[in-house]
């Protein structure tokens, strides 16, 4: 590893995770929104915890609901898991890499986290999330698009996917968790209209509607979905697609850059793989889905351990929710 790509690898990881991180966050919040309109307040409240954020939401709120939720993910300057404190983040990163990046990259980060700031807690009312959660996740691949036109395919290259490739997976998780096991619905409900309505909301969260409708050909039940977003070999934010990206990645950096460590990693990132290969939809939720989520989130979570011991990537003061 060169001398300059050693100072800044922990730059560019971090700089793609909290794009990500922005991107699907705005993902939680929209689906979020749409259980709200049909059930109680107890969907705002899955938001939190999903994200492990009780301690933190509650020393600033009393309950969880339509308004204090959004206002907590999106604007809130204190609260390091926000969407605007990982634009923020992602631009002092971003700032770090000058050198690096493109300048549209940089322009383009610059403007967003000048808009995010600019915003105001009318944005984030009720009437208006939905609109606002749309506009962050153009924004947010925006960048990405600006990025894979104009970003060198060096080194920097490859760190900035694992990055992503690990915040993708993880987040995927986190969305899939928050319908199926904190919103369970009522075992009457299971397959009713409203039930497949919510599954539907899921799928266009994370742009999967139009490939699912094509691959579950409108079967649409918890397991198929389940599966389409665990185990899809061709959907991009499939958990097992993010697992083989990591994986490649590495091996890239490993043989290609001839860069020392991560073995331990991509020991991890074969286990990993493997479960998810080896495991269908059926045997997962025999044992419980909620359980094997756990499950690949603490194995993500030590993998990208082995990671930052490997190439020198630190933990960032504003990263707080999935090390």
């Amino acid at each position: 590893m060169t001398e300059l790509l050693a100072r800044n690898a922990d730059c560019i990881v971090w700089l793609a995770r909290y794009m990500e991180r922005a991107e699907n966050l705005a993902r939680i919040l929209g689906v979020a929104e749409t259980f709200a309109r049909d059930r109680a307040g107890r969907n705002w409240l899955a938001v939190v915890q999903i994200n492990a954020d009780e301690e933190r939401f509650f020393a600033r709120h009393r309950v969880a609901d339509a308004r204090t939720v959004p206002h907590f993910y999106i604007l809130d300057p204190d609260n390091p898991n926000s969407i605007l404190s990982s634009i923020k983040a992602a631009r002092e990163n971003a700032r770090t890499l000058r050198p690096m990046i493109s300048i549209e990259m940089w322009r383009q980060i610059n403007r967003m986290n000048t808009w995010m700031g600019g915003l105001s807690d009318n944005a984030v009312a009720p009437a208006n999330l939905a609109a606002l959660c749309e506009e962050i996740k153009e924004a947010c691949q925006l960048h990405v698009g600006i990025t894979e036109g104009t970003f060198y395919r060096d080194q920097a290259h490859y760190f900035y996917h694992l990055g992503k490739s690990i915040e993708r997976a993880d987040q995927t998780t986190r969305l899939l968790d928050i319908k199926y096991h904190t919103l369970l619905p009522r075992p009457e409900d299971v397959g009713s209209a409203l039930d497949i309505s919510h599954w539907n909301a899921l799928l266009k969260a994370v742009a999967g509607y139009q490939a699912s409708r094509r691959v579950l050909a409108g079967k649409i039940t918890p397991r198929s979905v389940a599966a389409f977003l665990l185990f899809s070999d061709s959907f991009p934010r499939s958990v097992i697609l993010c697992v083989r990206q990591m994986d490649w990645l590495m091996t890239q950096l490993r043989t290609r850059y001839h860069l020392r460590g991560g073995v331990k990693a991509l020991e991890l990132l074969d286990g990993l793989r493997a479960a998810l290969t080896d495991h269908d939809i059926d045997h997962v939720i025999d044992h419980g889905l909620h359980e094997f989520i756990d499950w690949v989130q603490s194995q993500l979570m030590a993998i990208f351990a082995e990671i930052q011991d490997s190439f020198c990537v630190t933990r960032q003061p504003s990263q707080s929710q999935s090390q």
